[in-house]
């Protein structure tokens, strides 16, 4: 896989997964301490024109930066449940298809300290430069499980005991109503759609995101981040931080 942009290679650097660096003849400090990682790690590196670096980024903000990367290791549900260190806190994703939005919801969820991140192996956004630059490297380090059916991925998290939270906008319960301090689950469906309703009508709770404004709903990946920054906050309160 390649990833672009320099916050992508280093985080894909200190994740230990870069295969091999070509950069093109530009300085900065910022690529002169990924290149002194680079060697570090003994990672092959190639001097190459631009010009090559713009054609394997398709075009994206390569910053003078192109890495080819391991593909990420791949978990199961029951994985991510297992390795949380306290009550799980997953994110799951039913069909999100836009990589800028795949790639912040990343960033949201490695600043959370989520546990891991379940989506869809077909009509998903590819985990690839779009999403690893519009998460800002956090591509690299979350634990992704990519599932058949999201409908019975949900069921698993049930069966092992994690509480299954859809947002929809129509919900008449607030997210700030629910309990996340328990093993707790977000699913947010896609852009426009929203969940489907087989994903629906399998989660223990609904919740919405009030809005004030003149607008009836959140960018998908803003309203991951105002749900799991309050599960952060309701387990900072009671003591009981996700993560490791």
């Amino acid at each position: 896989m390649i990833v672009y942009g320099i916050n992508p290679v280093l985080e894909a650097l200190r994740a230990g997964r870069v295969r091999e660096v070509r950069v093109a003849d530009r300085g900065g400090d910022r690529l002169r301490e990924l290149l002194a990682l680079a060697d570090q790690q003994q990672v092959p590196l190639k001097r190459v024109p631009a010009d090559l670096l713009s054609r394997q980024a398709r075009g994206g903000v390569h910053q003078g930066v192109v890495a080819e990367i391991e593909d990420a290791e791949s978990y199961s549900v029951a994985e991510l449940v297992r390795g949380a260190a306290g009550a799980p806190l997953i994110v799951v994703l039913d069909g999100i298809e836009d990589p800028h939005n795949l790639g912040a919801i990343l960033r949201t969820a490695d600043a959370a300290g989520v546990d891991g991140v379940i989506l869809q192996s077909r009509r998903s956004a590819a985990l690839g430069g779009v999403a690893a630059k519009a998460s800002a490297g956090a591509v690299s380090h979350v634990k992704i499980a990519e599932v058949v059916n999201i409908a019975r991925a949900v069921e698993e998290l049930k069966d092992a005991g994690v509480w299954t939270i859809g947002l929809a906008g129509e919900a008449e319960t607030s997210y700030e109503a629910i309990d996340f301090t328990a093993a707790s689950a977000v699913v947010l469906g896609a852009e426009g759609t929203g969940l489907r309703r087989l994903v629906r009508e399998r989660c223990d709770f609904l919740a919405s995101i009030p809005m004030l404004g003149h607008v009836g709903s959140l960018n998908v990946s803003v309203a991951a981040g105002v749900t799991l920054f309050e599960a952060v906050r309701q387990r900072r309160v009671a003591g009981r931080p996700s993560g490791d």
